[in-house]
């Protein structure tokens, strides 16, 4: 099977930083290869890959702020779509934007939706609802105007996240700083119950930073910037907990999984897909509000660590992930 495998051009794939698409993008490519497929990556010409990488530009737009994004963004589409009668299936992970070219090919195109932006966008789904096959990463994040060929949850390469017996004393926030992940409620939690918090991920909103974030920040609250893979994989495996107080119907959580993955249980509010990513009151706890949060801080102890490892690595590994794909293939052509 030939497969095209279609990514931003945001980013880097995989990204060096933050870019969960560019991610998940990865991760399902390496996964095919694995698998035997025949893959094409259409990303950035920097992205790593062991599959065939095809590229219209070097380096992604948030990368190099030199470029205009809409004209990388119609070049590296319409790249894809010159090639679409090569492969015998296409997989976007590039939002809606692709999908007005699908009415000029044959080849079967599967979306993986990552999220709605907007209800402004939805009409474009709907026009090609009968014609593409799509694809939820949570049961949560279904449209109801919308129709889906199956939900497969994002899969993690489970050998990348050291597992971590052993609790640390710190809170973790890991995320972008944005009102939508709920930084400023992370911190009122670390206050009320005490505890140190590290925050870690790229400031978003400036504003925001400035006016709920940094005037906190000290000994106790704690602002580290991004964090890389590396940086990353100890944050998680030696904190207490991660605090994951959204204020959004979040599709999925990328953090909520990886911090699982190293043992490590999640304090989230019940929001969006945290239901399906969490099993509550065994590898976390689900929460509505900032004392709800607080006082499941002090319950972390009767928790098991390895069957945070566990729960995680039976829903969202790469391996997973690949074969719920593959499933959704075969089903197609």
């Amino acid at each position: 099977m030939k497969v095209a495998v279609l990514s931003t051009v945001a980013w880097r794939t995989p990204p060096l930083h933050y870019g969960p698409w560019e991610q998940m993008a990865s991760n399902l490519t390496e996964g095919l290869v694995e698998a035997g497929l025949e893959v094409t990556l259409f990303a950035t010409g920097s992205s790593v890959t062991a599959a065939t990488l095809n590229s219209v530009v070097e380096k992604g737009y948030e990368e190099d702020r030199h470029q205009d994004a809409k004209v990388i963004e119609c070049l590296h589409i319409s790249n894809l779509m010159e090639h679409a009668g090569e492969f015998d299936l296409i997989h976007n992970h590039f939002d809606f934007l692709p999908l007005s070219y699908t009415g000029l090919i044959k080849t079967p195109f599967v979306t993986t939706i990552h999220g709605f932006s907007s209800e402004r966008i939805i009409p474009v789904y709907q026009k090609y609802n009968a014609s593409s096959h799509y694809v939820s990463i949570s049961n949560a994040n279904r449209h109801p105007l919308l129709n889906y060929t199956g939900t497969v949850y994002n899969g993690l390469d489970i050998g990348n996240f050291d597992f971590s017996n052993t609790a640390g004393e710190y809170l973790l926030f890991f995320g972008r700083i944005h009102p939508d992940k709920g930084t400023a409620e992370a911190i009122q939690i670390a206050i009320k119950s005490k505890r140190k918090l590290i925050i870690a991920g790229i400031i978003q909103d400036e504003n925001y930073y400035r006016e709920k974030v940094e005037p906190f920040l000290d000994e106790q609250i704690v602002f580290i910037g991004s964090a890389g893979p590396e940086k990353r994989n100890k944050l998680l495996g030696e904190a207490l907990a991660l605090l994951h107080p959204i204020n959004f119907e979040e599709p999925f959580g990328l953090s909520v999984a990886e911090a699982q993955l190293c043992g490590t249980p999640v304090i989230a509010f019940s929001k969006g897909s945290m239901p399906e990513l969490i099993a509550d009151k065994k590898t976390g706890f689900l929460v509505n509000t900032i004392d709800e949060a607080t006082a499941a801080v002090d319950m972390l102890k009767e928790l098991n660590r390895q069957e945070c490892r566990d729960w995680a690595a039976s829903k969202f590994s790469k391996e997973k992930m690949v074969k719920d794909y593959l499933a959704i293939y075969h089903q197609i052509l």
